[in-house]
């Protein structure tokens, strides 16, 4: 028997056009843009009418790169929204200097008309820095979210590949804005125009606000052992202040020599080498996406004293943990 295919159901003519407003920052990642556009435009061709517009804009107006170098001509500036709009902020590496005092006051500005505003990957920071996201569930991608969740408290960051909180919404970046996308195409037009897009997507596993961006650490590093799965993830949950190897072997139920065996086995180093590139990686995540003193990067990732902390991270990276800084700054300013 040949698969079912998925056919929308005729939508009534008196269905007014929702119009999708995508602010695109400097540096914003295309896969993620274009996959949210086109399921609008997949979504129009399976209705066949214009259930959705769309309009880019960008600070200044004129032209605009993505990350990939590729230059897009913008429709305008920052211009006043409509209040049924959607606003979808999209950005990419760097945000932190693509997130502008101007742009900060005309989120904010628009905000107050109770608009729905999203971000596309990284853009969850810009939303968060203009306070839209205090005391709301928010996603960002998995390279961000140490730098994140130390800057904003006050957002319930989980690791969902995207989250809708009222009329806040956003996504961890990459295919994940398809997902959103269709959960709202879903919403405003049921579930069969939904699907029909998805068939033309070539996209078969549809995810939920309930899946998560990223394998957990033993799954992508391909241990099984439920016991040391279970002291991993407590590592990880336990930066800033580490648990010592004979604990973490006590709270599972074996020796502090059955947790060594077992690291040496699976992971081939200690668990205390393994804990400390844990908290190295974090910190050299904190170094490269915050304003964070080394200082406070040392003890947010448990180093209680900062020449122990550029000791460790220069054997690990060779080089200090100032010179990171430095590096990154350079970077940020060209």
């Amino acid at each position: 028997m040949p698969e079912q295919r998925h056919t929308p159901p005729p939508i009534s003519d008196a269905v007014k056009p929702r119009r999708f407003v995508f602010v695109l920052l400097e540096h914003f990642s295309l896969l993620s843009f274009a996959s949210a556009l086109e399921c609008l435009r997949i979504a129009n061709r399976m209705a066949n009418r214009e259930l959705y517009v769309w309009r880019l804009i960008g600070e200044g107006g004129g032209t605009l790169s993505c990350s990939a170098g590729t230059t897009f001509q913008l429709d305008g500036d920052l211009d006043e929204l409509q209040r049924d709009d959607v606003v979808m902020l999209c950005s990419g590496i760097d945000v932190q200097g693509a997130t502008t005092k101007r742009l900060l006051g005309w989120l904010r500005r628009e905000a107050r008309k109770g608009l729905t505003i999203g971000g596309l990957c990284t853009a969850a920071y810009t939303l968060a820095r203009a306070g839209l996201l205090d005391g709301k569930q928010a996603t960002i991608h998995w390279e961000n979210t140490d730098s994140f969740a130390e800057e904003f408290e006050e957002v319930q960051l989980t690791k969902s590949v995207f989250r809708i909180d009222g009329n806040r919404m956003t996504t961890a970046g990459g295919t994940s804005s398809i997902d959103l996308m269709l959960k709202i195409v879903a919403n405003d037009h049921g579930e069969d125009l939904a699907n029909a897009v998805a068939d033309q997507l070539i996209y078969s596993s549809i995810r939920t606000d309930q899946d998560t961006q990223r394998l957990s650490t033993p799954t992508r590093i391909g241990v099984r052992h439920p016991k040391l799965s279970q002291v991993i993830q407590m590592m990880e949950k336990n930066i800033e202040e580490p648990i010592s190897p004979s604990i973490l072997a006590k709270d599972v139920g074996m020796s502090t020599r059955q947790l060594e065996r077992l690291f040496r086995r699976y992971l081939n180093r200690s668990p205390k080498r393994y804990y400390m590139e844990l908290r190295l990686q974090k910190a050299r995540n904190l170094l490269m996406q915050t304003d964070m003193s080394v200082i406070n990067v040392a003890l947010a990732c448990g180093f209680a004293s900062p020449s122990h902390f550029s000791k460790c991270y220069r054997a690990h990276y060779n080089t200090t943990p100032y010179r990171e800084r430095g590096a990154q700054g350079a970077r940020l300013s060209v």
